[in-house]
Protein backbone atom coordinates (compact mmCIF):
# COMPACT_ATOMS: atom_id res chain seq x y z
CA UNK A 1 0.00 0.00 0.00
CA UNK A 2 1.10 3.79 -0.81
CA UNK A 3 2.64 5.37 2.43
CA UNK A 4 1.85 9.07 2.47
CA UNK A 5 3.25 11.46 5.84
CA UNK A 6 1.34 14.12 5.90
CA UNK A 7 2.76 17.18 7.90
CA UNK A 8 0.12 19.30 9.20
CA UNK A 9 -0.25 21.13 12.66
CA UNK A 10 -4.09 22.50 12.12
CA UNK A 11 -6.08 19.57 13.61
CA UNK A 12 -9.13 19.73 11.13
CA UNK A 13 -7.04 20.29 8.12
CA UNK A 14 -5.19 17.17 9.12
CA UNK A 15 -8.03 14.93 9.76
CA UNK A 16 -9.92 15.82 6.48
CA UNK A 17 -6.70 15.31 4.49
CA UNK A 18 -6.36 12.03 6.30
CA UNK A 19 -10.13 10.51 5.55
CA UNK A 20 -9.31 11.78 1.95
CA UNK A 21 -6.22 10.39 1.34
CA UNK A 22 -7.31 7.10 2.92
CA UNK A 23 -10.53 6.65 0.85
CA UNK A 24 -8.08 7.27 -2.22
CA UNK A 25 -6.53 4.15 -1.24
CA UNK A 26 -3.35 5.41 1.08
CA UNK A 27 -2.21 4.58 4.24
CA UNK A 28 -1.36 7.87 5.92
CA UNK A 29 0.39 9.42 9.10
CA UNK A 30 0.51 12.20 10.46
CA UNK A 31 2.71 14.40 12.19
CA UNK A 32 2.32 17.99 13.27
CA UNK A 33 5.72 19.48 13.57
CA UNK A 34 8.61 20.34 11.71
CA UNK A 35 10.61 18.36 13.90
CA UNK A 36 8.97 15.21 14.34
CA UNK A 37 8.12 15.22 10.41
CA UNK A 38 12.14 14.97 9.44
CA UNK A 39 12.69 12.31 12.03
CA UNK A 40 9.93 9.92 11.21
CA UNK A 41 10.78 10.32 7.20
CA UNK A 42 14.05 9.57 8.12
CA UNK A 43 12.89 6.42 10.06
CA UNK A 44 10.14 5.05 8.00
CA UNK A 45 10.05 4.33 4.56
CA UNK A 46 7.05 6.60 2.81
CA UNK A 47 6.08 6.75 -0.75
CA UNK A 48 5.69 10.88 -0.65
CA UNK A 49 5.47 13.37 1.98
CA UNK A 50 2.69 16.18 2.01
CA UNK A 51 4.16 19.15 3.64
CA UNK A 52 3.10 22.26 5.31
CA UNK A 53 4.74 25.20 5.06
CA UNK A 54 4.11 26.91 8.16
CA UNK A 55 4.69 24.67 11.15
CA UNK A 56 5.50 24.59 14.30
CA UNK A 57 9.59 23.85 15.73
CA UNK A 58 10.91 24.00 11.92
CA UNK A 59 9.09 24.97 8.93
CA UNK A 60 8.15 23.50 5.70
CA UNK A 61 10.89 25.05 4.02
CA UNK A 62 13.41 23.60 6.85
CA UNK A 63 12.54 20.23 6.39
CA UNK A 64 12.70 20.09 2.94
CA UNK A 65 15.94 21.61 2.94
CA UNK A 66 16.99 18.91 5.89
CA UNK A 67 15.62 16.05 3.90
CA UNK A 68 17.06 16.57 0.28
CA UNK A 69 20.78 17.41 2.57
CA UNK A 70 20.01 13.99 4.01
CA UNK A 71 19.72 12.53 0.83
CA UNK A 72 16.06 11.34 1.34
CA UNK A 73 15.11 11.10 -2.41
CA UNK A 74 11.03 10.83 -1.19
CA UNK A 75 8.61 13.39 -3.67
CA UNK A 76 7.45 16.26 -1.28
CA UNK A 77 4.29 18.24 -1.80
CA UNK A 78 3.99 21.57 -0.34
CA UNK A 79 1.04 23.18 0.91
CA UNK A 80 1.08 26.68 1.88
CA UNK A 81 -1.17 29.68 2.20
CA UNK A 82 1.45 32.08 0.63
CA UNK A 83 0.99 32.76 -2.87
CA UNK A 84 3.57 34.88 -3.61
CA UNK A 85 6.34 33.44 -6.95
CA UNK A 86 9.49 33.69 -4.37
CA UNK A 87 7.92 31.53 -1.91
CA UNK A 88 7.64 28.80 -4.51
CA UNK A 89 10.40 29.01 -6.50
CA UNK A 90 11.97 29.02 -2.67
CA UNK A 91 10.17 25.68 -2.22
CA UNK A 92 11.32 24.24 -5.80
CA UNK A 93 15.03 25.35 -5.24
CA UNK A 94 15.38 23.32 -1.57
CA UNK A 95 14.20 20.22 -3.32
CA UNK A 96 10.35 20.31 -3.44
CA UNK A 97 8.68 18.05 -5.98
CA UNK A 98 4.87 20.29 -6.24
CA UNK A 99 3.19 22.74 -4.58
CA UNK A 100 0.10 23.73 -3.61
CA UNK A 101 -1.93 26.88 -2.47
CA UNK A 102 -4.57 26.41 -0.08
CA UNK A 103 -7.36 26.87 -0.32
CA UNK A 104 -7.12 23.85 -2.90
CA UNK A 105 -9.53 21.41 -4.85
CA UNK A 106 -9.38 17.88 -2.79
CA UNK A 107 -9.72 16.71 -6.43
CA UNK A 108 -6.73 18.60 -8.06
CA UNK A 109 -4.40 17.86 -4.69
CA UNK A 110 -5.29 14.14 -5.31
CA UNK A 111 -4.45 14.59 -9.23
CA UNK A 112 -0.81 16.56 -8.02
CA UNK A 113 -0.39 13.06 -5.56
CA UNK A 114 -1.05 10.90 -8.38
CA UNK A 115 0.87 12.81 -10.98
CA UNK A 116 4.11 12.91 -8.39
CA UNK A 117 3.61 8.91 -7.75
CA UNK A 118 3.44 8.25 -11.29
CA UNK A 119 6.56 10.21 -11.84
CA UNK A 120 8.34 8.78 -8.30
CA UNK A 121 8.25 5.13 -10.34
CA UNK A 122 9.34 6.26 -13.85
CA UNK A 123 11.49 3.78 -15.47
CA UNK A 124 14.97 4.89 -14.40
CA UNK A 125 17.72 2.68 -13.29
CA UNK A 126 18.36 3.18 -8.94
CA UNK A 127 21.90 3.90 -10.68
CA UNK A 128 22.21 5.79 -14.43
CA UNK A 129 26.12 6.31 -15.42
CA UNK A 130 27.94 8.15 -18.39
CA UNK A 131 31.57 8.79 -18.83
CA UNK A 132 33.24 9.25 -15.12
CA UNK A 133 29.48 10.22 -14.25
CA UNK A 134 26.79 8.01 -11.74
CA UNK A 135 23.78 9.87 -11.04
CA UNK A 136 22.21 7.65 -8.13
CA UNK A 137 18.96 8.24 -7.64
CA UNK A 138 18.45 6.08 -4.64
CA UNK A 139 20.64 8.06 -2.83
CA UNK A 140 20.02 11.26 -4.17
CA UNK A 141 23.59 11.78 -4.97
CA UNK A 142 25.86 12.48 -7.84
CA UNK A 143 29.43 10.84 -8.25
CA UNK A 144 32.15 11.42 -10.73
CA UNK A 145 35.27 8.89 -10.49
CA UNK A 146 33.42 7.94 -7.74
CA UNK A 147 33.57 10.62 -5.26
CA UNK A 148 29.93 12.27 -4.19
CA UNK A 149 30.00 16.18 -5.78
CA UNK A 150 28.63 18.85 -4.49
CA UNK A 151 25.10 19.36 -6.07
CA UNK A 152 21.77 21.52 -5.63
CA UNK A 153 18.31 19.67 -5.70
CA UNK A 154 17.47 22.24 -8.24
CA UNK A 155 20.57 20.72 -10.77
CA UNK A 156 19.94 16.84 -9.61
CA UNK A 157 16.17 17.39 -10.95
CA UNK A 158 17.50 19.30 -14.10
CA UNK A 159 19.70 16.27 -14.69
CA UNK A 160 17.27 13.34 -13.69
CA UNK A 161 14.71 15.11 -16.49
CA UNK A 162 17.82 14.66 -19.10
CA UNK A 163 18.63 11.19 -17.83
CA UNK A 164 15.18 9.84 -18.60
CA UNK A 165 15.22 11.50 -21.93
CA UNK A 166 18.23 10.58 -23.82
CA UNK A 167 18.66 11.77 -27.04
CA UNK A 168 15.66 13.94 -26.94
CA UNK A 169 15.14 17.87 -27.16
CA UNK A 170 14.02 19.34 -24.29
CA UNK A 171 12.27 22.54 -24.36
CA UNK A 172 13.04 25.28 -21.59
CA UNK A 173 8.94 25.23 -21.33
CA UNK A 174 9.58 21.14 -20.72
CA UNK A 175 12.26 21.44 -18.54
CA UNK A 176 10.48 24.37 -16.32
CA UNK A 177 7.49 22.11 -15.94
CA UNK A 178 9.32 19.06 -15.11
CA UNK A 179 12.05 20.99 -12.72
CA UNK A 180 10.12 24.03 -11.19
CA UNK A 181 6.54 22.76 -12.04
CA UNK A 182 3.44 24.10 -13.49
CA UNK A 183 2.95 27.93 -12.32
CA UNK A 184 5.73 29.07 -11.20
CA UNK A 185 7.20 32.00 -13.12
CA UNK A 186 10.88 31.43 -13.98
CA UNK A 187 12.59 33.12 -16.66
CA UNK A 188 14.46 31.09 -19.48
CA UNK A 189 17.43 32.79 -18.45
CA UNK A 190 17.22 30.61 -15.07
CA UNK A 191 17.07 27.75 -17.39
CA UNK A 192 20.11 28.50 -19.16
CA UNK A 193 21.82 29.53 -16.22
CA UNK A 194 21.37 26.11 -14.39
CA UNK A 195 22.18 24.62 -17.39
CA UNK A 196 25.52 26.24 -17.14
CA UNK A 197 26.40 24.98 -13.15
CA UNK A 198 25.30 21.55 -14.27
CA UNK A 199 27.71 21.33 -17.31
CA UNK A 200 30.48 22.40 -14.95
CA UNK A 201 30.24 19.36 -12.39
CA UNK A 202 29.05 16.98 -15.30
CA UNK A 203 31.42 17.97 -18.51
CA UNK A 204 35.03 16.79 -18.97
CA UNK A 205 35.19 20.21 -20.73
CA UNK A 206 31.72 22.71 -19.98
CA UNK A 207 32.97 25.10 -22.57
CA UNK A 208 32.94 21.93 -24.84
CA UNK A 209 30.14 19.45 -23.78
CA UNK A 210 29.82 15.85 -24.77
CA UNK A 211 26.94 15.10 -23.21
CA UNK A 212 24.38 18.79 -22.78
CA UNK A 213 23.88 19.80 -25.87
CA UNK A 214 22.43 23.39 -26.90
CA UNK A 215 20.12 22.97 -29.68
CA UNK A 216 19.60 26.68 -30.71
CA UNK A 217 16.21 27.94 -30.93
CA UNK A 218 14.57 24.67 -29.24
CA UNK A 219 16.41 23.88 -26.23
CA UNK A 220 18.72 20.98 -25.05
CA UNK A 221 19.76 17.44 -25.67
CA UNK A 222 21.55 14.90 -23.54
CA UNK A 223 23.82 12.51 -24.61
CA UNK A 224 24.75 9.65 -22.35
Amino acid sequence: MTRILVVEDEVNIAMALEDDLKKEGYEVEIVRDGDTACCRAREAAFDLILLDVMLPRKDGFDVCRDLRRARLQTPILMLTAKTQEAEKVLGFELGADDYVTKPYSPRELRARIKALLRRAAGDHPEVYRFGDVEVDFLRYEVRRSGQAIEITPTEFKLLAAFVRHPGRVLTRDQLLDEVWGHGVFVTDRVVDNQITNLRKKIEPVPAKPRYLFNVRGVGYRFDG
